[in-house]
């Protein structure tokens, strides 16, 4: 492939660009149509790819995401890590909205998506046991409290099909299996990674408390509104961290 890039970035709700001096590129994947083009910057001596993956303007329902393009075109650039900051609704009362969380597992509560390209004869098993990688999830840690951050260490995301909200039922019961957080694209775009061979990190904003929180009455369900709001207020503290560990990978 002619085009070439050493760091890809999956932008959440909110993050759809990292500038304004970038070369957008068209790539074609034999898994069907990405989320849209890539978007190519330097950033600290380094080629980024950057692609939104609800499409520009936020246009495709997370169940309607083709991950399995958006990494393949990612592997094709020849990334050698993948940043993939998200939104999440939060089950803790001190995982607070507007805090960031360095996720270490999820659970795969969605259904019907394509997640693998594991294809018959060539049948191969990954292990996902930890799905996140270690140094990038140090990274974010350390270059997050440094922009002084409040940024918790580990988190187990659930994540569902969406793009509804959940009732109070099973937010309830997430929460109950371990669940600290819920989000509607962690999977399969991380497990994808894996199979691809590529290290990836998930930071995650936290936007709510999902249906809310019992120990907590006073807590509301989540709104659309309440999230666009925390993403006015904290998605340039993201971008701002994204940058801190582009220059960080590969640094000696």
């Amino acid at each position: 492939m002619y085009y070439k890039a050493d760091i890809g970035i999956f932008g959440g709700s909110g993050f759809y660009d990292m500038g304004s001096d970038y070369r957008n590129v068209d790539i074609d994947s034999k898994y069907g149509k990405p989320s849209g083009p890539v978007s190519l910057y330097s950033i600290n001596g380094k080629t980024v790819a950057f692609m939104p993956r609800h499409g520009k303007g936020h246009v495709l329902a997370p169940s309607e995401i083709n991950y399995r393009a958006n990494v393949d075109i990612m592997a094709k650039l020849g990334v050698k890590a993948i940043l993939s900051p998200n939104c999440v609704g939060s089950f803790r009362a001190d995982y607070k909205p507007g805090d960031f969380v360095v996720t270490d597992q999820y659970i795969n509560f969605t259904s019907g998506r394509k997640d693998t390209y594991v294809e018959s004869p060539n049948i191969k098993h990954v292990s996902s046991a930890d799905p996140y990688d270690a140094d990038l999830r140090a990274f974010a840690l350390e270059e997050g409290r440094a922009l002084g951050l409040n940024v918790h260490d580990g988190g187990t995301t659930v994540v569902i099909n969406g793009p509804r909200f959940s009732t109070r039922a099973e937010s309830k019961m997430f929460a109950w299996m371990g669940g600290d957080l819920v989000n509607m694209t962690q999977y399969p775009e991380c497990y994808l990674c894996q199979e691809k061979g590529i290290p990836v990190v998930n930071v995650a904003l936290v936007t709510d408390y999902d249906a809310g929180l019992d120990e907590e009455p006073g807590i509301k369900p989540v709104t659309e509104e309440q999230v666009a709001a925390i993403l006015d207020e904290k998605t340039k503290d993201m971008k701002a961290l994204m940058l801190r560990m582009i220059e960080r990978i590969g640094r000696k």
